[in-house]
């Protein structure tokens, strides 16, 4: 089991930045990828970024390219979601997510509320 906690939401106005953390523990050596989701109200879940946990190789929705950008810092067991230039539509829980393998995400945190004011 991994267990992931999220931290860094809050309310911010547009144009503003946000740094979320999600702190990794548990059986965090299986982890081969670290990722970052999202769920407006009233929409599906989707997904923001994510960066494997070598380091190497990084995908992110279109929605947020140039703007958002995802690390992670192994010694730590700690990943980050840099959110610059946000916009009223970026507003959502944010969930932090871990993969074992390439396809299935099997981990998932509790989320933090991301909130931008226009």
């Amino acid at each position: 089991q991994v267990h992931l906690v999220e931290s860094g939401g809050g309310l911010v106005q547009a144009g503003g930045s946000l740094r979320l953390s999600c702190a990794a523990s548990g059986r965090t050596f299986s982890m081969y990828r670290m990722g970052w989701f999202r769920q407006a109200p009233g929409k599906e879940r989707e997904f923001v970024a994510s960066v494997r946990w070598s380091g190497v190789g990084t995908n992110y929705a279109d929605s947020v390219k140039g703007r958002f950008t995802i690390s992670r810092d192994s010694a730590k067991n700690t990943g980050y979601l840099q959110m610059n230039s946000l916009k009223p539509e970026d507003t959502a829980v944010y969930y932090c997510a871990a993969a074992e393998g390439v396809a299935v995400w099997a981990y998932w945190g509790q989320g933090t509320q991301v909130t931008v004011s226009s």
